[in-house]
């Protein structure tokens, strides 16, 4: 894969390699579990790794990180003169307008949905589905609204659904047919991948899976007024626009130990204690700093409270133009080189199979209780089989890849006593799922590391592209 950013050492750029190492450290203390970092100075990656089995090379699932390129996608149809800050949703979309729509909802504009101050007192998702299964924009405006436009916050995932349609609207390009040909292509990304409602659309507020660097190199245009290389890919206008202050944030229960949340909000971008930054759930990062020229970019899989980015500011700020030794440097790239997961831990007992039955007691099983489980020895391996249409190989020691459904798995097992363990990582995601063979009893048990937000069916999440109906919490 071509890169896409010039690579230096922390030392050429002004940068401690031992700031660096110390947020490694730190990330390790919280047992935050990383996927990949990309440290960004002066426009040159002066850090960049990847927990194995994650690669440089693989896209990664960034959840709610997918609004502020859909963000940008607005502020390219707005310098068209296609769309304004002020167009409501009723004059673009008049087909999705329910009946008897109350005057506030006549009156949500761009703004408001970029913004997140439309007046709904939650996240109106859920409710929105339950009201309209087919139509998502006229559910939206069914949710009744509790506070007049404009003057609160609440961060509501179907407002950048309804972005998403009326750029498609005006232009008449999907959403992602638009940013790959306004920015993704220009900036040589060729890779990015979108996870679609049923009905085929873009999710808009998440669904977009790209590389590390692609975000990290999206990064660096917002740092310099929308300028990539010698040409301006995103207006300077937007750029000022979209990532500054326009509403105050509350506090949320799922964020009590982050104080960057309560710095303000964007055009579908957070403010910061310093810069502002793109965030996606369980830890996809892209932090902006101009005053000090940094883009720092985590993807990840953690839980809410783990306090992202306060770990970045503590351990990586101190560091700026202190720069260390060409040694720092070397010592630094060896361990980002040999970042890794860990296997599971156990005996490989090459001649030994079994067949169990799944109990799926817990409400968010990957797998349907009763499915039938069969693991069977494979080339210093095994080949997982559940039920008769998912069958995933693992390695013993290694990581080993299969794409049953088309989405590619990465797997690792090994036998622990008379129960075989293994990893199942649904490597373009935060997710895997922790299967547990009980030889003796004839039983699994299968478990998400962390849900994910569109269902819990692993069959589901193996297919590509992911098509699901919109129901992201």
């Amino acid at each position: 894969m071509r890169p896409l950013l010039p690579r230096s050492a922390p030392t050429a750029s002004g940068m401690s390699s031992r700031a660096i190492a110390k947020l490694l450290d730190r990330l390790e203390e919280q047992s935050v579990e990383c996927h990949s970092l990309m440290v960004v100075r002066r426009g040159h990656v002066v850090a960049e790794g990847w927990w194995a089995p994650y690669s440089a090379e693989r896209p990664h699932l960034l959840y709610s990180l997918t609004k502020s390129f859909t963000s940008v996608a607005v502020g390219l149809t707005i310098a068209d003169g296609l769309l304004s800050l002020d167009d409501r949703v009723v004059d673009v979309l008049p087909d999705h307008v329910p009946a008897g729509l109350s005057e506030q909802g006549r009156r949500v504009t761009v703004h408001h949905l970029l913004s997140m101050t439309a007046g709904h007192g939650t996240d109106s998702l859920t409710e929105a589905w339950q009201l309209e299964p087919d139509d998502l924009v006229k559910g939206f405006l069914r949710v009744p609204f509790t506070e007049p436009e404009g003057t609160r916050h609440t961060y509501d995932n179907a407002t950048t659904f309804i972005l998403a349609r009326m750029v498609e609207r005006v232009t008449g390009r999907s959403l992602p047919e638009l940013l790959d040909e306004r920015l993704f292509t220009p900036m040589g990304i060729d890779h990015a991948e979108w996870d679609r409602v049923a009905s085929g659309a873009a999710f808009g507020f998440h669904g977009l899976h790209l590389t590390t660097e692609a975000v990290a190199a999206f990064g660096e245009p917002l740092l310099r007024g929308g300028v990539w290389g010698d040409r301006q890919l995103i207006p300077r206008d937007w750029v000022e626009l979209a990532t500054r202050r326009h509403i105050a944030t509350l506090q949320l229960e799922d964020d009590s130990a982050n104080p960057d949340f309560l710095y303000g909000y964007g055009y579908q971008f957070w403010m910061s204690r310093n810069g502002y930054f793109g965030n996606g759930a369980f830890g996809q990062q892209c932090l902006v700093v101009p005053s000090h020229d940094l883009v720092v970019v985590v993807t990840a899989a953690v839980n809410e409270e783990h306090a992202l980015p306060s770990v970045f500011w503590d351990c990586l700020l101190p560091g700026l133009d202190d720069a260390g030794s060409a040694q720092d440097d070397e010592i630094l790239a060896e361990r980002l080189r040999r970042l890794s997961l860990a296997p599971v831990p156990g005996s490989a007992a090459p001649q030994r199979s079994v067949k169990a039955r799944l109990e799926a007691s817990a409400e968010d099983s990957p797998l349907p209780d009763g499915t039938t489980v069969i693991v069977d020895p494979v080339d210093g391996g095994w080949l997982l089989r559940f039920g008769s249409s998912l069958d995933i190989e693992a390695g013993h020691g290694e990581w080993r890849e299969s794409s049953p459904l088309g989405r590619p798995v990465v797997a690792t097992g090994a036998w622990q006593g008379n129960s075989f363990v293994a990893d199942l990582y649904v490597i373009t995601t935060p997710h895997r799922v922790r299967l547990v063979v009980d030889a003796d009893a004839g039983t699994a048990v299968a478990t998400w590391n962390i849900v994910p937000l569109t269902g819990p069916s692993l069959t589901l999440h193996v297919r590509s592209p992911l098509m699901t109906r919109p129901d992201v919490a």
